[in-house]
């Protein structure tokens, strides 16, 4: 499958998992009420955290599928490394499962600072979000073989036909039976299951036979050999995925202990709605990292960084036209998404900065995807560590005195000196000539191209007041930045021109 079809399939399921679960949330308050979608965003939540156990081996699968792809291992030590790790993964989802539950009560007495609902019901929607975190997460383990072969198609339908149990087939569970807490996460669990026998169907379907006159075998050496063989790398991924952690949910677990439930619930639709610009750069990501480590096993230096810049600036054209929307215009965002005026107020300001944030955020994280190709971390093991002992005390000080709002500033501030001083000292180690022709070539032209079109939006134009209008506005905002932006890119330009002389 080519990278162009691996690309759009990635995008296009992207695209509709992230639309549908976005739309659909509204409704979400609607049946449940804002303290009951509170628990939503404290799964999600608790789902990030739980992603600690992985220790680096999820990402470590789908390198080390890429490079079977390309050569650089063989058969047998591949199959051994994934019987291996699947056993990793069963032991060490039951042990994270068992331990969020057993702490059920406590979370559900002490922590979360319930108002309303009944603290028995939170408890037993607490111990059914263990099971279902526990089987998502095991998920993972089978995508990682999935997208490191390179099936993105397959995948991205799959992805979607599960969004779609998820988000919209809930919906008659909570109208017509019950809009519990313990209703709504029952059918996740059932979900969680469907989802992870699916990708283990498919996983295994791509697994390489042992070769004739091979036995895998539990001896010791047999179990601890292929795990030596990417334990340096997937170590060092493992720390950088913890600090990642703390970097990207330590302000959500303050609040969920600082707000009321339902507070914590505007923040919880504020920020999920600024992570739509890191998801629709993701798909990118995916398709980009296997590819990368592809070429860099066949040794196709040139290749590589022209792929790599390449994908910089289709993250560019599609990413900053979503951020510059969630960014200039929160309120109108939120108030067309739930037609709640008490929703958007109190979530604008959150999700202006997040968004800034995030739109720094997807391309600091570019310099990740070189050095994963690599196979040499020891760069992002020391940035990362840097961004969490700036951010960590600065996000406590600002989330304690200013709550969601101060979390934002916090989040904005510390994005906006780690894009302009990290990428250029990674840049330089790998390839000392790619750094200005990424910021000034790649990235610069996009931004300057976009700027005029976003100053005349914000500056000039009203805005109507009925919410079907207000809709329309904001994807005509979309779509002239999302032009502008494509003007901007020499690599959208040149697929254009080619494109429009095939056609004459």
């Amino acid at each position: 499958m080519s990278l162009k079809h691996n690309i759009f399939a990635s995008y296009a399921a992207q695209i509709y998992v992230t639309s549908v679960g976005i739309l659909i949330l509204p409704m979400y308050l609607k049946y449940m009420g804002p303290e009951a979608y509170g628990l939503v965003g404290f799964f999600a939540m608790l789902q990030a955290w739980f992603n600690l156990l992985d220790m680096g081996l999820t990402p470590t699968v789908a390198r080390e599928t890429a490079r079977f792809r390309g050569g650089a291992t063989d058969a047998m030590s591949y199959r051994r490394l994934l019987r291996v790790l699947q056993l990793i993964f069963c032991i060490a989802a039951l042990l994270g499962a068992c331990i969020v539950f057993g702490l059920s009560g406590f979370i559900a007495e002490h922590w979360l600072k319930v108002q309303t609902l009944p603290l028995a019901q939170v408890q037993l929607a607490l111990q059914l979000m263990a099971g279902g975190v526990a089987l998502r997460w095991m998920s993972g383990l089978y995508r990682s073989c999935i997208s490191g072969a390179e099936r993105q198609v397959w995948l991205g339908g799959f992805n979607s036909f599960v969004a779609t149990l998820r988000f919209v087939g809930v919906l008659p569970l909570l109208i017509w039976i019950g809009h519990s807490p313990a209703a709504f996460f029952t059918y996740q669990l059932i979900i969680a299951v469907i989802e992870l026998l699916g990708l283990v169907f498919k996983a295994r379907s791509l697994f390489p036979a042992v070769p004739h006159g091979n036995i895998l075998g539990w001896s010791f050496a047999s179990l601890v050999t292929p795990i030596h063989s990417v334990l340096k790398f997937s170590l060092t991924i493992a720390f950088t995925s913890l600090v990642w952690v703390l970097i990207t949910q330590t302000d959500k677990l303050l609040l969920s202990k600082l707000l009321p439930l339902a507070d914590y619930g505007y923040f919880t639709l504020a920020v999920l709605v600024a992570s739509g610009i890191m998801l629709v750069s993701g798909p990118i990501s995916g398709a980009l990292t296997p590819r990368m480590a592809r070429l860099q096993a066949e040794g196709d230096e040139a290749g590589l960084i022209a792929l790599y810049r390449g994908a910089t600036q289709m993250v560019a054209v599609i990413s900053i036209p979503a951020c510059l929307v969630l960014a200039l215009f929160p309120e109108q965002v939120l108030l067309a998404w739930t037609g709640d005026l008490e929703v958007a107020a109190r979530a604008a300001m959150v999700l202006r900065l997040y968004s800034l944030g995030n739109g720094l955020l997807a391309f600091a994280a570019f310099p990740y995807y070189l050095q994963f190709a690599k196979g040499d971390l020891k760069l992002h093991f020391i940035g990362n560590l840097i961004f969490l002992v700036v951010l960590i005390p600065l996000l406590i000080w600002a989330t304690w005195i200013h709550g969601a709002v101060g979390a934002g500033y916090a989040w904005l501030a510390v994005n906006s000196i780690y894009f302009f001083l990290w990428p250029p000292l990674v840049h330089s180690k790998f390839s000392p000539d790619l750094h200005r022709s990424w910021l000034i070539k790649d990235i610069g032209p996009i931004v300057l191209a976009v700027l005029p079109a976003a100053g005349v939006s914000l500056l000039f134009l009203p805005w109507p007041e009925g919410r079907s209008q207000i809709t329309l506005l904001l994807f005509a905002y979309g779509m002239i930045f999302l032009f502008a932006c494509a003007l901007g890119s020499k690599k959208i330009r040149r697929l254009l021109n080619v494109r429009i002389l095939h056609f004459n």
